[in-house]
């Protein structure tokens, strides 16, 4: 595995950083506090190839690698981590599945759109009972000649309110559980669909996280991703991916807080003293970089494995976990460094605080990352 980042990679970088910097940035608060859906900003970023990083140039992508993908989070969650899972879901959890199980005719008509960001993605899969277990869900899929009639609910589904593709997950006998799931591509205006009011949360507050609703939703048979039966392991396999994602924006939410915890410590005086002058402020600081570098390193390793065509679900569970776990301390740090001001609204760090809390829930929380190793330690070589 090569550490260095390739001079492609490095302009990438570069290039997604001063784009983030430019059309993120300066509207991060504001979408944070109304909640508004940034729609243009995935128009944008669609323009420059980020809405299919990892997908290959034939199917409308870019034609990167996922280390690649993983710089292109990482930059635009250092921004602002709502747009970073925007553009997350629509490439891990609806390309990447489209790219990997889809056939031809399904990749021509919804793939290709996707990963141009011409169209918006969603990952339907999660339901009121149906959380970490995700075995359990209850909406069904009925086989009615060349269709399927699907009936049910979903709930925090990120990019829900709109989004033009949902990947909806449902059960064609919930006897069978896990081996009776299915999932199918849906256009989300086709009748029976509907979504609810967004969700105002703790964090990533303009992420479209919205419910979901299928009435008598009738789809097309050729629009079922897979086999009858197949839609449990695809929605894991397309966690694992996911998971990858995850890891590079809690990267960037976490280097976010450090750059400006160190502006602050270089700045702000104490006792006729900067900040950073102080011992258990250089010590703050010191285990903040050491994390940051240890979760990017785990995180572009999950990466270059995945394009080795391995599997990569222990790297994966790795990065996620370390990742996600280490934004909160980082931001945790960032905060207290910054004193009562990072308590206010007049700082970033109290939204850094806020954003990184999620990544230890949303694509497998913590205690799921930890099952997931612990069964590899125990049970395989």
């Amino acid at each position: 595995m090569e550490i260095e980042l390739t001079d492609e990679q490095k302009l990438l970088r570069d290039t997604v950083r001063r784009f983030a910097e430019e059309v993120v940035g300066p509207r991060a608060k504001e979408i944070d506090e109304s909640g508004e859906f940034p729609r243009d900003f995935f128009d944008r970023a669609g323009e420059l190839g980020l809405a299919g990083v990892s997908v290959p140039d034939e199917h409308g992508g870019a034609g990167m690698d996922t280390v690649s993908y993983c710089l292109v989070i990482e930059e635009v969650s250092r921004l602002c981590a709502t747009s970073g899972v925007i553009l997350s879901v629509n490439n891990s959890l609806v390309c990447d599945p489209l790219l990997k199980f889809g056939n031809d005719e399904q990749k021509r008509e919804f793939l290709r759109p996707l990963a141009a960001g011409e169209k918006l993605g969603c990952f339907a899969l999660t339901e009121p009972g149906a959380g970490s277990d995700a075995a359990a869900l209850r909406s069904t899929a009925r086989r009615d000649g060349d269709d399927y009639v699907l009936n049910g609910n979903k709930v925090f589904i990120t990019n829900g309110t709109d989004a033009d593709v949902a990947l909806v997950f449902a059960s064609v006998d919930l006897a069978k559980k896990h081996k009776g799931i299915a999932a199918f591509i849906v256009p989300t205006g086709i009748p029976g669909y509907s979504h609810g009011t967004h969700e105002f949360k703790l964090g990533v507050n303009a992420s479209g996280t919205t419910e979901l609703a299928f009435t008598d939703m009738r789809v097309p048979a050729r629009q079922r991703l897979g086999e009858e039966g197949e839609g449990f392991k695809i929605a894991m396999a397309t966690l694992d991916g996911g998971r990858i994602g995850i890891a590079a924006q809690a990267i960037g939410i976490a280097q976010a807080a450090f750059e400006e915890a160190l502006a602050y410590a270089q700045q702000r005086e104490q006792f006729g003293h900067h900040l950073a002058d102080f011992q258990a402020i250089q010590f703050y600081l010191a285990d903040m970089a050491t994390e940051i570098d240890a979760a990017r390193l785990l995180t572009w390793k999950a990466a270059w494995t995945k394009d080795q065509k391995k599997r990569f679900t222990l790297e994966a569970a790795h990065a996620k976990l370390f990742a996600s776990e280490m934004a909160q301390r980082v931001t945790n740090k960032a905060l207290q460094i910054h004193g009562g001001y990072g308590y206010t609204k007049e700082y970033n760090v109290e939204r850094y605080f806020r954003d990184a809390r999620i990544t230890e829930i949303y694509e497998g929380t913590s205690e799921i990352q930890k099952m997931v190793i612990a069964d590899w330690v125990l049970h395989h070589d």
